[in-house]
């Protein structure tokens, strides 16, 4: 039986959120500056002043990368709360929260897009959908978008922004784990390149799952990559940690990344890396 189902109804359109907030100003997180709104905007949700790299959505990730247009598949399939799950809210109220704020039906989207003229199968996070956590939904669409992949040839890009796996489908979040990493398995036998990039948080079982699992590991400035978190860590060992620990710098000096990247510059590196990794 399959955890989730496939709705037909479209969800009234809306703007998509945008990371950056709203309003004439905004003040960024990395130098306190007030900045400009739409000078931030036109430099691609990053600082003018420090390259504070603000979140983004999911859809906006797909404009920034994309040449034109994509084509997005597997859109309307939706968690069916398989353990009809509630804490201080039913899970079902917090699923159509989440449509309604986000104009996604759950924490990721699928789409083939072209890059610098290259078709590209792509599956991209949405933080604003519940923390972009990893349900059944999510661990389903990753697995087609391999497996289209795979169908058509092309290689594989998925963008992680995550708090990790989805605590109101159990155990059978943690199953997308292992169902994940076995498709990307496929992947591989089938010679076709995986990008992982990864962007501000990627935490929890995406970090230690596919996130993790690229030919090329790639990640934003000053992303959160880890599995607990740091405070969790340092309650556990007594220890206080080191002075950017868990950061993406942290992480490429310590050999668990490939490269970090502006996202400014994201485009053009991710290209370059695709056309290598399929000569």
């Amino acid at each position: 039986m399959a955890w989730f189902r496939k709705e037909h109804e479209p969800l009234p359109a809306q703007e998509q959120e945008s990371r950056v907030p709203e309003g004439l100003y905004v003040k960024c997180n990395g130098c306190k500056e007030t900045i400009y709104r739409k000078e931030v905007v036109a430099n691609q949700a990053v600082c003018p002043r420090c390259a504070f790299h603000f979140r983004i959505s999911a859809r906006e990730r797909l404009s920034l990368l994309c040449d034109t247009v994509w084509e997005e598949f597997d859109q309307k399939l939706a968690s069916s709360d398989p353990l009809h799950f509630k804490d201080t809210k039913l899970y079902a109220d917090r699923l159509q929260d989440s449509k309604a704020k986000t104009d996604c039906y759950d924490a990721l989207v699928s789409a083939i897009g072209t890059m610098g003229g290259l078709s590209t199968v792509m599956a991209v996070m949405e933080y604003g959908f519940i923390g972009g956590s990893m349900g059944v939904v999510v661990g389903e669409k990753v697995t087609r978008a391999i497996e289209r992949a795979i169908r058509e040839r092309l290689p594989l890009l998925v963008v992680s922004c995550s708090g990790g796996a989805r605590m109101m489908e159990g155990t059978l979040s943690l199953m997308q784990m292992a169902k994940i990493s076995a498709a990307l398995a496929r992947l591989d036998s089938a010679r076709l390149p995986f990008i992982s990039l990864m962007t501000d948080p990627t935490t929890g079982g995406v970090t230690a799952s596919f996130a993790m699992l690229g030919d090329l590991n790639v990640s934003e400035p000053g992303a959160l990559i880890g599995f607990a978190g740091p405070r969790v860590i340092e309650q556990t060992i007594r220890q206080k940690l080191p002075e950017g620990f868990q950061r993406a710098e942290f992480l490429l000096e310590h050999g668990m990344l490939d490269m970090v990247v502006d996202r400014r510059n994201l485009k053009a590196t991710l290209v370059k890396s695709f056309r290598f990794l399929l000569n």
